[in-house]
């Protein structure tokens, strides 16, 4: 069996026998389901080796009469649509540039039985923000100069006695990070090796004391939403 196939029988028994009376004309639920997944693949994007970024603000276009009957779904065909685009995007590596958003909207210049898929352009939507992962929790570089160390004054704190009170920083100009040591007593470890400066591919961990951080690149966007259907 296909991935296109199991997408959209898992759709299918999704829908019961009620449902499927109200579409035996028009477009039907795993049409605007395989619409979706093909919008996706189109305009998923490569940005590195790892990742992979799709849109994740999606607008569906329906003739009135077929928009009318998928309202009449309510909230069941809402919860599948966003289940099956979240779980083909995770089948595929993708990534969603920001909160997936679907919604649907009567257009007269649709045909009835016509699905029209349109989604938000990865460009232009997507900002790349840098990030220091420590213990499961990542602190974003909001700044040019991020300072690491046990001290109050650091920018990223640490409880890690083998720690210099300003140990080490990290640069960030908004697509490219270096690392540099200040300094520290114990230094600062990339692969075991301490380090004086370095440029940090994402990804990248590193060892200050006995705590290990993790260099992040990752997709954010200005203006998230919640994912719903309208």
């Amino acid at each position: 069996m296909g991935l296109l196939d199991s997408f959209e029988k898992g759709l299918e028994r999704a829908v019961n026998s009620a449902f499927a009376k109200t579409f035996r004309s028009g477009v039907q639920p795993v049409e605007i389901a395989s619409a979706l997944r093909r919008e996706a693949d189109t305009n998923a994007a490569v940005v590195s080796r790892d990742r992979i970024i799709t849109p994740s603000d999606y607008l569906v276009r329906l003739s009135p009469e077929d928009h009318e009957r998928m309202r009449a779904l309510g909230r069941a065909l809402h919860d599948e649509l966003f289940a099956l685009l979240t779980s083909h995007a995770r089948t595929q590596g993708y990534s969603f540039a920001g909160p997936l958003h679907i919604a649907t909207e009567a257009d007269e210049r649709v045909a009835t039985g016509v699905v029209r898929v349109t989604s938000s352009s990865v460009e232009g939507s997507v900002e790349w923000q840098g990030v220091v992962e420590i213990d499961g929790r990542r602190h974003p570089l909001t700044s040019a100069r991020t300072v690491i160390g046990r001290g109050s004054d650091a920018d990223i704190t640490i409880s890690d006695a083998g720690s210099s009170r300003r140990h080490a920083e990290i640069l960030w100009d908004g697509e490219r990070g270096m690392l540099r040591d200040l300094g520290s007593t114990n230094g600062t470890k990339v692969d075991g090796q301490k380090i004086r400066e370095i440029a940090l591919a994402p990804d990248t961990s590193f060892t200050i004391g006995r705590t290990e951080l993790t260099f992040h690149v990752v997709p954010v966007t200005a203006n998230p939403r919640r994912g719903a259907v309208q």
